[in-house]
């Protein structure tokens, strides 16, 4: 634990909510919070698992004048603690890009209850915002560098015509698309690679070298889950792209996607998956598929995986609207089948 002065202003204590699209329950007042926000506070560091509807947010980092994640989700814990809160992401995902596994950290008073705070959070943000868990942490923790590993998940429907009850979290796809090639394709993509064919380059900072666009990729598959949805399949094929990485650069995820979907419909073969990644030539490489089809799904900090809820490593308070399940009510399964920008 350690002590510092907190620079909140009465800014934090005043914020009057502007988010609409929220319910912005005004949180039972924390008694135990001094009166002057600037006198010496002790601090810890604390982990939280969030899940998200990206659609209601444009991205995840801080975009003054619009709701974001980061900017709704720090208004309100500064609401509920009265401390000035200032967030680190796993990843940070693009406007539209939904999460199920994102996680955040960030310093508070010691002297706040996780519990009480996810419970006031969640009564402001639900539903397009959910902290799902948190736990204290140690001080040296962060969100951002002490990830290992980040999974996404991508969703398509492949049928002639839109699925209602899947459109908001699955890309369209009516041309048939072959499986067995997109399956092949993925092959070319585990290791380290340079994936600047598949990434939007960063602008580099003034007098800085560019940022390196190399990728360690551990998983990379597609799978047919049509049978898993039951009814909410029927009348076409859903088909998941998981894919786990040591990080990833803006796009990179959806650009894969979106060449494999090439490969489905046979512009592309399996096979040239490889030379499109050699070539690293933005130019060359399939359409973006659209955000809303993708998924943060899990953050994994040295082997371990912080989707909250389950296992030794989930944060150990958890908010009341976790299940076991996945979203839509259906059994999750570890992704890798053992016991960051998009």
């Amino acid at each position: 634990m350690v002590t510092c002065v907190s620079t909140s202003s009465d800014r934090a204590r005043a914020t009057t909510p502007k988010w609409h699209a929220s319910n912005w329950s005004r949180p039972v007042p924390d008694h135990g919070a001094p009166e002057n926000l600037n006198e010496p506070v002790a601090v810890r560091r604390a982990c939280f698992v969030l899940a998200y509807d990206g659609a209601a947010f444009h991205g995840f980092a801080p975009n003054p004048g619009v709701p974001t994640v980061v900017g709704v989700l720090s208004d309100a814990m500064e609401l509920v603690s009265r401390h000035e809160i200032n967030l680190i992401g796993a990843g940070r995902t693009d406007a539209g890009v939904h999460a199920w596994g994102q996680v955040v950290s960030c310093e508070l008073p010691a002297r706040v209850d996780l519990a009480n705070l996810i419970h006031h959070v969640n009564r402001m943000c639900a539903p397009h915002v959910v902290v799902r868990s948190a736990e204290w942490m140690a001080d040296d923790f962060s969100a951002r560098f002490s990830a290992t590993w980040r999974h996404y998940r991508y969703t398509i429907v492949n049928g002639p015509a839109q699925n209602p009850f899947l459109a908001a979290t699955a890309w369209h796809v009516p041309q048939p698309l072959l499986l067995a090639g997109m399956q092949l394709a993925c092959d070319a993509l585990i290791g380290e690679h340079d994936f600047t064919t598949f990434c939007r380059k960063p602008k580099p900072a003034g007098g800085q070298p560019e940022p390196s666009l190399r990728r360690r990729v551990m998983l990379a598959r597609w799978s047919d889950i049509t049978d898993s949805l039951g009814p909410y399949a029927e009348g076409s094929r859903v088909l998941r792209f998981e894919i786990r990485a040591n990080a990833f650069c803006h796009q990179m995820v959806r650009s894969i996607v979106g060449t494999h979907a090439d490969v489905g419909r046979g512009r592309f073969h399996a096979g040239d998956m490889r030379a499109l990644i050699l070539a690293r030539d933005r130019t060359i490489a399939g359409d973006v598929a659209p955000a809303h089809g993708l998924m943060l799904w899990q953050v994994g900090y040295d082997g371990e995986r912080y989707h909250g809820g389950r296992g030794r490593s989930a944060p150990s308070v958890t908010a009341d609207v976790v299940a076991e399940t996945e979203p839509g009510g259906h059994q999750h399964h570890d992704a890798d089948g053992a016991s960051q920008q998009p």
